[in-house]
C-alpha cells in the first residue's frame, strides 16, 4: 500500500496523489476490496437479530434443527458476540433503522424522456422500500415491473404498456443490492423515465472490476451477502457470478438495446433503454457494408440471437429479396453468404461464381428440355459443381423467375424440379 517515502499513493490517470488522511486511506481499501464493510461489527442487542421475524421464518424453512444464534454464529454473522453489518442486512426486520440512509431503495417515476428527471415532471412522491434484504430485493422488482406496466406506447392496435424483460430488472436490481457500497450514506436510486429505466448504486465498482471487464470478471464485494442469501428458499441470486450476463442475454432476446453502465466518481449507473435493435436483416445487411461475407455464427454474434435456425431464416428472407446469395464452391459446414455480385476472385481474367449463374441456369434448362426432372446431384454432375449450395441458389433463381417447381410429392431428400 505504502511507498518508499512511508505514504500511500493513488494513481488518478496521469497524476499521482498521495493519500493525506486515514479517513482516505480507509475510504481507498474499500474501494480495492482490501478490506471489507460487510464484516465489521456493529454495537447493538444481539436479539434484534437472533429473535427477528425474518431469522425465525429462513430458520424455519431452511435449518429447522437449529436455533437461530447457533446457526449465526457458524457462519461467521455474530462475531465478539456482536452482529456484523451483512448478518443485520439480512436477518434484521429493519436494518434501515440500525443504519439511516444506508440500506434504502428510493422509486421515482418521470413522465419525460429528458436526460434528467424534475419535480415538474415526477409522477408521484418517491416510494421508499425497506426490509430485510431478501424482502427489499423482491418489493423492488415488482414495484419497478408494476410501474413499467403502466408507462403507455403508440402501438399497432393503439395505446400498449412497455414490455421490458423480467429477467433483465430482477438480474440488474438484485446485482445491485447484493454488490452496493454499504458504507456510503446513501440510498440506491430507481428512476423511471417513459423510455428507460436508471438504477444509481452507490460506491464505485469494487476491486480490478471496470465497466469494460463487468461481464468477464467476476468480484463479490460482499460476499458474505452473496453467499448467505442464497442459502434463502427461492434466492434472488444464482450465485455463479451471471446476473448481468443472464439481464443482457434477456434484452437480447427481445430484440432490445443492451443495458449501458457508466462509473461515475461516487456512483454506479446502470440505463435499461426501450428501445428496438436493428432488424436481424438490418444488421445483417450492416455487416456486409464492412466485411465481404457473413457466416451463421457471426450473425449470432452481431445480433444477439442464439438460435440457428432463425438466422438462416433471415438469411433465406434476404436471399428472396435478392439482396444476399451463398458464397460460390463453400461446402455446407463452412457456408457464408455474400452481397449479391460480390466478387472473390484477385485475378481479373477469372470469372466469378455470380457470374457463371446464368450459363448455370442455360444447362438446367437444357437438361429439362430432354427429362422430365432433374435433382441436386444430377445438376451436380451436369454442370460441372460440387456445391450443393450453389445449385439450390441456381433452382431458387430459375423458380423466382417462374421457369421451374418443386416436383410434389417427394421427400427432401429427393426432391427433385420440373419445368413449369
Amino acid at each position: 500500500m505504502e511507498a518508499s517515502d512511508g505514504v500511500p499513493y493513488l494513481r488518478r490517470g496521469a497524476q499521482t496523489l498521495p493519500i493525506k488522511t486515514q479517513q482516505a486511506l480507509e475510504r481507498l481499501k474499500l474501494d480495492k476490496g482490501i478490506e471489507s464493510f460487510e464484516r465489521k461489527t456493529i454495537d447493538i442487542e444481539l436479539e434484534i437479530m437472533t429473535t427477528s421475524q425474518v431469522i425465525f421464518q429462513f430458520i424455519s424453512f431452511v435449518v429447522p434443527t437449529t436455533e437461530a444464534e447457533l446457526w449465526l454464529k457458524k457462519q461467521q454473522l455474530i462475531q465478539k458476540n456482536k452482529p456484523i453489518i451483512a448478518g443485520i442486512l439480512l436477518f434484521t426486520d429493519e436494518p434501515q433503522a440500525i443504519f439511516p440512509k444506508h440500506c434504502g431503495v428510493k422509486v421515482y417515476r418521470y413522465k419525460t424522456k429528458g436526460v434528467e428527471g424534475t419535480r415538474d415532471t415526477l409522477a408521484f412522491d418517491p416510494i421508499t422500500i425497506e426490509g430485510c434484504l431478501y424482502e427489499q430485493i423482491m418489493q423492488t422488482v415488482t414495484k419497478t415491473k408494476e410501474i413499467v406496466e403502466g408507462i403507455p406506447k403508440i402501438g399497432d392496435k393503439g395505446l400498449e404498456s412497455i414490455t421490458y424483460p423480467e429477467e433483465a430488472i430482477h438480474e440488474i436490481v438484485t446485482n445491485a443490492l447484493l454488490h452496493r457500497d454499504y458504507s456510503i450514506a446513501s440510498d440506491t436510486h430507481i428512476r423511471i423515465f417513459d423510455n428507460r429505466i436508471e438504477i444509481e448504486n452507490p460506491g464505485k465498482l469494487p476491486g480490478h472490476i471496470t465497466v469494460k471487464n463487468i461481464l468477464k470478471e467476476q468480484y463479490a464485494r460482499n460476499g458474505a451477502i452473496v453467499r448467505i442469501i442464497n442459502k434463502f428458499p427461492n434466492p434472488p441470486n444464482k450465485d455463479v457470478g451471471e446476473g448481468l450476463n443472464t439481464a443482457f442475454q434477456a434484452m437480447a432476446r427481445l430484440r432490445l438495446q443492451p443495458p449501458e453502465i457508466y462509473e461515475t466518481e461516487t456512483s454506479v449507473v446502470v440505463h435499461i433503454k426501450h428501445e428496438p435493435l436493428a432488424s436481424i436483416e438490418a444488421t445483417i445487411m450492416a455487416y456486409l457494408d464492412e466485411h465481404k461475407e457473413i457466416t451463421n455464427r457471426i450473425a449470432r454474434q452481431e445480433t444477439g440471437i442464439g438460435s440457428e435456425a432463425t438466422i438462416k431464416e433471415a438469411f433465406c428472407r434476404l436471399r428472396d429479396r435478392g439482396l444476399i446469395e451463398a458464397v460460390f464452391g463453400r461446402a455446407k459446414r463452412n457456408a457464408a453468404w455474400c452481397k449479391v455480385g460480390t466478387i472473390y476472385s484477385s485475378q481479373e481474367n477469372v470469372i466469378s461464381g455470380y457470374e457463371m449463374y446464368p450459363e448455370y441456369e442455360q444447362l438446367v434448362m437444357n437438361y429439362l428440355a430432354s427429362h422430365e426432372e432433374i435433382t441436386n446431384r444430377i445438376a451436380r454432375e451436369a454442370i460441372g459443381v460440387e456445391s450443393r449450395a450453389v445449385i439450390n441458389n441456381i433452382f431458387d433463381r430459375l423458380r423466382r423467375k417462374g421457369l421451374i417447381e418443386i416436383v410434389p410429392g417427394k421427400s427432401r431428400i429427393n426432391a427433385a424440379w420440373r419445368k413449369v
